[in-house]
């Protein structure tokens, strides 16, 4: 998440984390929203790197980028870990 600086990838983090939580209907805290959010963006930002050779630019993107990311995650670990 480069040019967002720290505060930003928190703050983007944190919302896309809820995002996240909300559509795949989780229940989790506001720490694990933070890293889901941020965790998420990486991963994904990676891939459409890798992929397309770019990325959503800006505040926005990088949410729906992060948020993207965030289900993507919990959609992995469900398939790891199971229902539960």
């Amino acid at each position: 998440m480069t040019g967002i600086g720290w505060i930003g990838s928190l703050i983007i983090g944190a919302l896309a984390g809820w995002i996240a939580e909300k559509i795949m209907k989780t229940d989790q805290s506001l720490i694990m929203n933070i890293v889901l959010g941020i965790v998420g963006a990486l991963v994904l930002n990676w891939l459409l790197i890798a992929i397309l050779g770019t990325t959503l630019g800006g505040w926005i993107g990088q949410l729906i980028v992060a948020a993207a990311g965030a289900c993507l995650l919990i959609y992995v670990t469900r398939l790891i870990r199971g229902r539960s």
